[in-house]
């Protein structure tokens, strides 16, 4: 008996022993405090990353956590990437033009003028050599963050004016709040620009301060109140045709979770994307009809004139930015894809019926 109990506890040690060299050690429970640059209120905007704190308990079977903080009650928007890289906090919410004075090309993973759509943005990304050339960015410039793509959204309207514009000396001197790549093109027709977060657009507008603004979709703007100071919202969106929002992760954070949490955590981003896209595409026409039928919204299409010299100030843009080498890299990479694309893109669509 004696015997047996010995043989016993020999081959339990002896299992216990094998299991823990043959299997993965398993990372403990992980938090995610996540600062978030835009206001979880915001559909399509801010939501994408509340809806993914609700998935990311469930899909990770409770290993996996994300308790998000609102613009500014821990970190202020421009700040998140110093905080997720310093690990201040293990992670951050916002999108990567907000980093462009520090890095020239991170515009070119937020918003790309006459750039892209929805669907060749997020083939490039995933199955070229976007995603590498993202994470290539942050790990040349010495940032210490691992970025995962976390929400795209469709075209933007382009503004939102006191009165018309029907050519380009009529941006001459306004000031307008304008982002990324596009407030330059702006500046090259005359305007100054300034990158107003969110929630401070109305009153600039309210006081004077500002004469016109862009910002998001219809159903965004209308949150914000644009459609009671200024009657006139542009489209199309030649300025923001799709926007990827990044989820940024302390690398010393990421390296903590065991494969699976990565793996949980990329997928609950990816399907983020899909789910992002879809509830922006749903709301926006109720939006625009409301705006026109309720609240006095005048929407108008920039004609050829305007759409040519916003294009020409793109082009001047883009000859000036490319200065810098990891722009360049970038740029030329997306350039290479996007004439491929256009072989797929010119055949396999139909026509729009396009409003002038």
């Amino acid at each position: 008996m004696k015997k047996f109990a010995k043989s016993a506890l020999t081959a339990a040690l002896l299992t216990t022993a094998v299991a823990s060299v043959s299997m993965p050690a398993q990372a403990g429970k992980v938090l995610l405090k996540t600062p978030i640059a835009f206001g979880s209120h915001l559909p399509a905007l801010g939501t994408p990353i509340k809806w993914v704190s609700e998935q990311l308990t469930t899909i990770s079977g409770g290993s996996m956590k994300m308790k998000i903080y609102e613009p500014g009650k821990l970190v202020s928007p421009k700040e998140i990437l110093d905080a997720v890289s310093t690990g201040k906090v293990n992670s951050g919410y916002a999108t990567a033009g907000y980093w462009q004075g520090k890095m020239p090309a991170a515009a070119l993973f937020s918003a790309v003028p006459f750039g892209p759509e929805a669907g060749e943005y997020l083939g490039w990304l995933y199955y070229g050599n976007g995603l590498s050339l993202y994470q290539e960015m942050y790990d040349t410039a010495g940032y210490n963050v691992k970025v995962i793509p976390c929400a795209i959204i469709s075209p933007e309207t382009s503004g939102w004016f006191a009165k018309p514009i029907e050519k380009p000396a009529d941006l001459k001197g306004l000031n307008m709040r304008f982002f990324g790549l596009g407030a330059s093109v702006m500046e090259k027709l005359g305007v100054s620009t300034s990158q107003l977060p969110g929630g401070e657009i109305f009153g600039a507008l309210e006081k004077g301060a500002i004469d016109a603004s862009e910002f998001s979709q219809p159903a965004i703007d209308q949150r914000l109140g644009f459609h009671k100071i200024v009657k006139y919202n542009y489209f199309p969106g030649w300025h923001q045709q799709s926007t990827i929002f990044e989820l940024l992760v302390n690398k010393d954070a990421w390296k903590k979770m065991d494969a699976t949490q990565q793996a949980v955590l990329e997928t609950t981003c990816k399907a983020s994307m899909t789910n992002a896209i879809a509830e922006g595409e749903s709301m926006q026409f109720e939006v625009m009809k409301k705006n026109v039928e309720k609240n006095g919204v005048k929407i108008r299409y920039w004609n050829d004139e305007m759409l040519n010299a916003f294009e020409g100030a793109w082009e001047e843009v883009v000859a000036e930015k490319v200065s810098d080498p990891f722009f360049k890299k970038v740029y030329t990479d997306l350039k290479t894809y996007r004439e491929g694309y256009d072989l797929w893109e010119a055949n396999a669509f139909l026509p729009r019926a396009t409003q002038k």
